[in-house]
């Protein structure tokens, strides 16, 4: 078995180890988080995608698959990882992103470390399944698994270029708020998301463009990305508009190549030609889940389409993904 260590409790550090604890082939060995064990117990179990049964005893989370260590612990490097009997640690706080934080895990006895989102400097790789498995190195140390939004955006691009060649294309993410945006109006580091998450839809940056075009270098100075952030808990939707160098392209193939993507993929692409909305979408695990209903072509070769993706649940199965094909290439 894969024994990990997870760092940061919250939803998606949540969705990982219950998905982990169902899988024989992983064992979390421990959990660190500076909340209440307790809370975090109630938390687990209050999520129905979970359907996590747990008891809490003597610092340990306990499952019929087995008991994990719980410790109270606040940044890389205060968890002795070797003592817990670690290889991978995934970091799932959200806020240590740089490489040079994330090697006090391996430091304190991780072997390697895989991050939940995107990084801020440069790490030994990223790896998104579906795109560039082929890059993974045995000798790869702190990995990221790209974003939710990443991933999605990543295989629309290529399913896209690889059929129809692709000029431009621009995403605009509508995104459900996120845990660091505050309820009420409350002072923080950026102006808009100062504001009550609640009550506004919210310009955001997004960095999965410029992550895009380091991964697929073809796509550099072609393509963008944005984010708006919505009152909506879960489920976020892409908006791509694609401009192509194919003027055959018609909405009736776009949706036609991705239905055959998706019979190819089905672990990474699902289609839907029922209406859907975005809480349709909660406990979907794919990528991406294309809307078949949403294709508009304008003009002579540019085409927009809507994706949907229940974000931190599915990206939690590609972290799973990403470490399983790290353990092939060392079993290999």
């Amino acid at each position: 078995m894969i024994k990990i260590g997870i760092m940061g409790f919250g939803h998606i550090g949540r969705y990982i180890y219950s998905k982990m604890d169902k899988n024989p082939n992983f064992k979390v060995n421990a959990i660190c988080d500076i909340g209440n064990p307790n809370i975090l117990k109630y938390l687990l179990e209050s999520e129905n995608r979970n359907n996590c049964k747990i008891n809490y005893k003597d610092n340990y989370f306990i499952t019929n698959s087995g008991k994990t260590r719980f410790i109270n612990a606040v940044s890389p490097g205060d968890i002795p990882w070797d003592i817990l009997n670690v290889d991978w640690v995934i970091d799932a706080s959200g806020k240590y992103l740089s490489k040079n934080l994330l090697f006090k895990h391996i430091m304190a006895g991780a072997k390697k470390v895989i991050l939940t989102t995107l990084p801020e400097d440069e790490i030994d790789n990223i790896i998104i399944p579906g795109i560039n498995e082929n890059s993974i190195k045995i000798n790869d140390i702190i990995i990221s698994a790209g974003s939710s939004t990443t991933n999605a955006m990543a295989i629309l691009l290529k399913i896209f270029d690889e059929e129809f060649g692709i000029d431009y294309a621009n995403l605009m993410t509508i995104h459900s708020y996120t845990s660091e945006q505050p309820l009420q109006d409350m002072a923080g580091s950026d102006y808009r998301r100062s504001r009550s998450a609640a009550e506004n839809i919210i310009p955001n940056s997004n960095k999965s463009a410029e992550i895009i075009q380091k991964i697929m270098p073809k796509f550099n100075n072609k393509i963008m990305s944005s984010a708006l952030n919505v009152p909506v808990q879960f489920g976020s939707m892409l908006d791509l508009t694609t401009v192509f160098n194919n003027s055959k392209v018609t909405k009736e193939k776009i949706n036609d190549t991705l239905i055959k993507s998706s019979v190819n993929n089905p672990k990474l692409i699902k289609c839907v030609k029922d209406p859907i909305v975005s809480s349709d979408v909660i406990g979907m695990s794919e990528t991406v889940v294309f809307d078949l209903k949403g294709t508009l072509k304008v003009g002579d070769n540019m085409i927009k389409t809507l994706s949907w993706y229940d974000n931190g649940f599915n990206h939690a199965s590609r972290i799973i993904d990403v470490i399983s094909l790290y353990d092939k290439l060392e079993v290999v």
